[in-house]
């Protein structure tokens, strides 16, 4: 018997050694070096990984090789069966744990039958390889708290006894997803998040991928310019799923810091460890995702992670300032995943949800304001919700500082630089975002070339309120759309001066395109 053991294990090194000489060093010690010969079982060799990933890996790449290796050393062997045996990286046994074999080699079975777990095995028939799909089984990990405290950031120098990138090493899944996600807001929940007519669609979207026991609407891509309720969405999906289903393991995170730790698990070679934790969640929040947009190589990881957890039937959520054909500097295979599940925008606020959103604001702040106030700034504050939050702090703090009492006057008086910069003129460029948004076409129809009337309508819109609200000149209006002449702005000012003479309800568009711009 032992010598049996002897020459299969003297088989096995031989095979590793093709291996190593025909992939090269760099890729045998990433993906083939941590295999282990557990035994043979009749004519089925049985190697273990430590990861499901990398089982998914050896499949897809070289488990053909490996098993016309072993034909050719023993052929005996006419089958592989790959198993996977969870390392010290999965929670299992190190050197130091009293095992006495390194996490990365689990201890091999005397006899050379060896009889592996089945729960996750995928067999190699002789005659045939075809990459299967894999079918992931559900496990059942410890409870996934989201964390409250403080969050790791990228200016921190890494402590000496800090583990490369944070990994997982010398820890479980969920502890490191605490130290790597980052920390949620109490304020932002569902119940504190304002509805209106800009931003229905995305609350119910948001709402049914947070009450869902599985992935929905996947992903689900959340849009809007700043300081509309992206990350408020964001930190309540987080919220419910925590006290709804706490066994789900959730990971929330900007696109900035997964950036960061993906760079940190290059420069440590623990990319694997990084893998495995981005992998193996059930739901995975990307905020701001714009900010990946030229890098690269995180596009590369983000790509591979993204199709990892869909194939798993795992939730993503990702958000961004733009839609995800807008994303400049994004790979087009990126930005078609990103819009594969349901896309939702989050539009600029109306007055009356501004209003809305005033009324709830002044409820939690406890604070007696008149309802001509909250009106002069839902008025007055168009640009973000944050802003206009943070107008209404200051007059409440300034009332209660000074003892002074809340009135249109000493509002005008507080927000004094806040009002004037929202009282500046309007730009040609936030005409021609405003007549795209309710076109609903692309910015960048603005300056194309196209002249269908889907687009050149609109355009010819934006050059007439141009000339209408602004003070520049036919010459700057026409360079401002793509380098046209000055007589092709004449040609759409009188065009649109006609429509709005015939046609009652293009004259409708036009004014309320106007107040929307002069609000």
């Amino acid at each position: 018997m032992a010598n049996q053991i002897g020459v299969l294990d003297d088989q096995w090194a031989r095979v590793r050694s093709r291996l190593k000489d025909e992939v090269g060093e760099t890729a045998f010690r990433s993906w083939l070096k941590p295999l282990t010969f557990l035994g043979l079982n009749g004519s089925e060799a049985s190697i273990s990984v430590p990861t499901r990933f990398m089982r998914d890996w050896v499949l897809t790449h070289y488990a053909d090789r490996i098993r016309a290796l072993w034909v050719a050393e023993n052929n005996q062997v006419q089958s592989v069966d790959i198993v996977v045996t969870p390392s010290k990286l999965a929670g299992g046994l190190s050197a130091g744990d009293g095992g006495g074999t390194p996490a990365s080699e689990p201890s091999r079975v005397a006899p050379p039958r060896f009889e592996a777990p089945r729960a996750e095995t995928t067999r190699l028939e002789p005659s045939r390889f075809e990459s299967p799909r894999v079918e992931y089984p559900r496990v059942e990990y410890p409870r996934y708290e989201v964390p409250a405290g403080p969050v790791a950031r990228a200016s921190d120098p890494p402590a000496a006894a800090r583990e490369p990138f944070e990994s997982t090493s010398g820890r479980g899944q969920d502890e490191a997803g605490e130290e790597i996600s980052a920390s949620l807001d109490q304020r932002f929940t569902f119940d504190n998040f304002v509805v209106g007519k800009p931003n229905e669609l995305a609350h119910a979207a948001a709402r049914r991928v947070a009450e869902a026991g599985t992935a929905t609407f996947n992903p689900l891509f959340l849009y809007g310019g700043v300081g509309l309720g992206k990350t408020h969405l964001m930190h309540a999906i987080a919220w419910s799923i925590r006290s709804r289903q706490p066994q789900r393991r959730v990971i929330y995170l900007s696109a900035e810091k997964f950036m960061y730790q993906f760079i940190r698990a290059l420069r440590f070679k623990d990319t694997m460890a990084f893998k495995q934790l981005f992998r193996s969640v059930d739901v995975l929040m990307i905020d701001d995702v714009q900010f990946i947009s030229g890098k690269d190589s995180t596009q590369e990881e983000f790509f591979h992670t993204f199709n990892a957890l869909v194939d798993q039937n795992r939730q993503v959520i990702v958000s961004a300032d733009k839609s995800p054909s807008d994303l400049e500097g994004m790979e087009e295979r990126l930005r078609s995943r990103l819009g594969w599940g349901l896309v939702a925008d989050l539009h600029p606020t109306t007055y009356e949800l501004r209003l809305g959103i005033l009324y709830s604001k002044a409820e939690v702040l406890g604070a007696p304001i008149p309802d001509k106030v909250l009106e002069f700034l839902a008025h007055k504050i168009t640009s973000n919700v944050r802003e206009l939050e943070g107008a209404l702090n200051r007059i409440v703090a300034h009332s209660d500082l000074v003892g002074r009492a809340i009135t249109i006057e000493s509002t005008q008086e507080v927000l004094y630089d806040l009002l004037r910069a929202n009282d500046r003129r309007v730009t040609i460029d936030e005409i021609q975002k405003k007549v795209a948004e309710h076109y609903n076409i692309k910015l960048a129809d603005m300056h194309s070339t196209r002249r269908g009337r889907m687009v050149a309508r609109p355009r010819q819109v934006a050059m007439y309120l141009c000339k209408q609200l602004t003070s520049r000149s036919l010459p700057e209006i026409g360079r401002k759309f793509g380098g046209r002449d000055h007589t092709t702005v004449m040609h759409a000012v009188r065009k649109v001066e006609e429509l709005r003479a015939s046609d009652a309800s293009f004259d409708e568009d036009i004014q309320l395109l106007c107040r929307t711009l002069a609000n």
